[in-house]
């Protein structure tokens, strides 16, 4: 059996990971993956603690979360779709069309 904090220390590095790619990243689809891998590094976490406490309220939510997660990703998408068609590049200090 694997203890909970390897599952602990996996969530947080590609926590880690995703973080310093919506930092360092400019370009709009690897900041979206970033995020994406952000919000698998909580699902992860959730269900590790689900499963050392031995309920599945863990497993549930996580069903839950990918749902959510699958619509976000599917707006994302058609946003980032849109801005490229737009714009000509998914460079995001090109992108100004939210600013005043």
């Amino acid at each position: 059996m694997i203890p909970l904090e390897w599952f602990l220390i996996v969530a947080g590095v590609i926590f880690v990971i995703g973080m310093i790619g919506v930092i360092i990243a400019r370009n709009v689809m690897i900041i979206f993956m970033s995020v994406e891998l952000m919000l698998n590094a909580a699902n992860l976490a959730m269900v590790a603690f689900s499963r050392e406490m031995g309920i599945l309220d863990g497993h549930v939510m996580v069903f839950v979360i990918m749902t959510v997660a699958a619509a976000e990703a599917a707006v994302g998408l058609a946003i980032i779709i849109a801005l490229f068609r737009n714009r000509d590049t998914a460079n995001i200090d090109e992108v100004n069309i939210l600013k005043w």
